[in-house]
């Protein structure tokens, strides 16, 4: 079978994986963005990823969990597809808000329990403050982001002719 994108692909878990996701995980989101338009089976994933059934279970059980892919059942086929969910994106990004907020209440505590440090204080400080500006625009720009792409089909939803698509969200 052929599979567009694979080395971008892997490249791409390789940044999540640094980022902090689990490897395999990230390894079958990134499969799953250049899937066939009907998903992929778990067979269908482990055959691209190299790796073995209980390597593709376990991600696609962590992934579903998370709600970053879903299941997809046809009507005659005993064997469910996977494909990335709506919105898993910005879904997955604006989910980490309130633990912004929670980490600068944190590092707020650590700034007043150390005053004999103003240094160090004001720098946590700093961190708890940026920390709050995230938890308040990272839903804000998912919004926004979601209203300046209209309904499928829309022109303003369409990349322009030629241009790049990752420029147009």
């Amino acid at each position: 079978m052929d599979h567009p994108g694979s080395e971008a692909a892997e490249q791409a878990a390789a940044m999540l994986a640094a980022a902090g996701m689990p490897r395999m995980p990230a390894r079958v989101m990134m499969a799953l963005a250049g899937s066939p338009d009907d998903g992929y089976t778990a067979a269908d994933l482990a055959d691209r990823l190299g790796v073995s059934a209980a390597a593709v279970s376990g991600a696609v059980r962590y992934l579903v969990s998370m709600r970053l892919i879903h299941r997809l059942s046809r009507p005659g086929d005993r064997r469910d597809r996977y494909d990335l969910a709506e919105d898993s994106w910005s879904g997955m990004i604006t989910a980490n808000a309130p633990l912004y907020g929670t980490l600068a209440a944190s590092l707020d505590r650590i700034a007043e329990e150390n005053p004999t440090a103003p240094a160090s204080a004001a720098r946590a400080r700093e961190i708890a403050d940026f920390l709050r500006y995230l938890a308040e625009r990272m839903p804000q720009l998912a919004a926004e982001w979601r209203a300046g792409r209209g309904a499928p089909g829309d022109a303003a939803a369409e990349p322009a002719a030629g241009g790049d698509s990752a420029a147009a969200g």
